[in-house]
């Protein structure tokens, strides 16, 4: 989709041109996909009463989706990078509509299993394409705008629980995921009206995992491992640790939806402040504390004082949750940037499904407090790893090579940073066809 344009269509597509950022409207359809999941957070425990579901399939369910995002963020999700960013998005988006449909209407656990699989698997397609076409739409505010897609997620992850609460008991288990499922058809149809030209990656390379020989990409990937499995193992115990504490349903459900409200408000400004302040140091603290509020979680006596808890735990993932994801983005040149994506969004897939599993078990099998303190044990021990790896980076001011190669823009397109890897930051065109 690069083909160059002669002057008369240039000044067509600019007549035309739409003054919405791609950002907003990739955003929009990014949430939409979360928006699914955030549905299926709120009803296992429904799916465990109705349907006799186990604590343990609880964790396959929720971890078997990120699992199979995994698989698809490492091999499908380089295929962007080769000029199919758009046809990953279509086909991504409507398997993920035949999945959640699914996880409304089954009523057995193979079939929300399949359906799950189904889901994760065209999540996994569509969300680095959908990174990458906003990451080259506007290179010099990558943080930003990555901020502002992590606030799209936050916000449908959280119009999950608000959606079940209003349409689960009148209408049943399925009215929230067929709600979800034609707003995505309708958004799509609007997301067809924006092209972006792509740098297509010459590099002959047909994964992504050759990136990890930059210590810093590493680094940032293992940086996101750690915030997912913060995330696993909060959303495979969330519900269930409510449901057993007696919490009342409209706080636990509540709690969900004022989480995000952070990481939807701060979600740009964090992005802003992980690209110029650097995204190791800005992460590094915000999973640190992330522990700290994992481990209180399998301390504090009732419900009521995790709601409380939680509060302040959204607080500080809103200020640093973007980090990782600018890490990457900053330390890989424009054209790998797809597969750069996938390869951190499939580590925490990998990271967030395995920690479902495991924490679910442990839980069932040994109590809240051993569960919540596994999971904050993990996150210390990938954040001293993430450190170590990117430490030229944050004691080096290598985020700062990075933002004067962005904004030296096209007079050092060939250049690469030594400690980076960052490459031209070109303003590709936005068009419609």
């Amino acid at each position: 989709m690069s083909a160059a344009v002669n002057p008369s269509a240039q000044r067509q597509q600019s007549e035309h041109r739409r003054p919405i950022s791609p950002s907003w409207i990739f955003g929009g359809l990014s949430a939409l996909l979360a928006s699914g999941y955030g549905v299926l957070f709120t009803v296992v425990a429904d799916y465990r009463d109705a349907y006799g579901i186990s604590e343990t399939s609880i964790g396959w369910l929720i971890g078997l989706g990120f699992i199979v995002a995994f698989f698809a963020q490492t091999l499908i999700a380089p295929i962007g990078d080769r000029g199919h960013a758009r046809n990953l998005i279509r086909a991504g988006v409507l398997l993920n509509i035949v999945g959640i449909l699914m996880l409304g209407f089954g009523e057995s656990l193979g079939v929300l299993l399949a359906g799950r699989v189904i889901s994760g698997l065209g999540i996994g397609m569509a969300i680095p394409a959908i990174r990458r076409i906003v990451i080259l739409a506007d290179p010099e505010n990558l943080g930003e705008n990555l901020g502002r897609l992590l606030s799209a997620d936050v916000f449908g992850f959280a119009m999950g629980p608000a959606l079940s609460a209003v349409l689960v008991g009148p209408f049943g288990l399925a009215a929230p995921y067929v709600v979800v499922a034609a707003a995505t058809l309708g958004l799509l149809a609007i997301a067809e009206s924006f092209h972006v030209e792509e740098t297509i990656d010459t590099s002959g390379q047909r994964l992504a995992f050759d990136l990890l020989g930059s210590r810093v990409v590493a680094g940032a990937v293992v940086m996101g491992g750690g915030l997912f499995l913060m995330i696993g193992a909060f959303d495979a115990l969330w519900d269930v640790v409510h449901e057993d504490l007696g919490t009342a349903d409209w706080m636990s459900n509540l709690g969900i939806t004022l989480f995000a409200i952070p990481l939807v408000v701060f979600g740009p400004f964090s992005g802003r402040l992980s690209q110029r302040v650097g995204p190791f140091k800005v992460g590094g603290l915000g999973l640190i504390a992330g522990a700290f509020f994992m481990a209180a979680y399998g301390q504090l006596p009732s419900g009521e004082w995790i709601f409380v808890f939680t509060m302040g735990h959204a607080l500080t993932d809103g200020l640093t949750v973007s980090a990782s994801g600018v890490a990457v983005a900053m330390a890989v040149p424009e054209e790998r940037q797809s597969g750069a994506q996938g390869l951190i969004g499939a580590t925490q897939a990998l990271a967030g499904g395995i920690t479902a599993v495991v924490i679910a078990t442990i839980y069932e099998e040994q109590g809240r407090a051993a569960a919540y303190t596994t999971g904050a044990v993990g996150m210390l021990i990938f954040t001293a790893i993430a450190m170590w790896l990117g430490i030229d980076f944050w004691l080096r001011g290598g985020h700062r090579k990075a933002l004067e190669a962005s904004d030296s823009g096209s007079d050092q397109a060939d250049q690469l940073d030594p400690i980076t890897q960052a490459r031209s930051t070109r303003r590709p065109r936005l068009r419609r066809p």
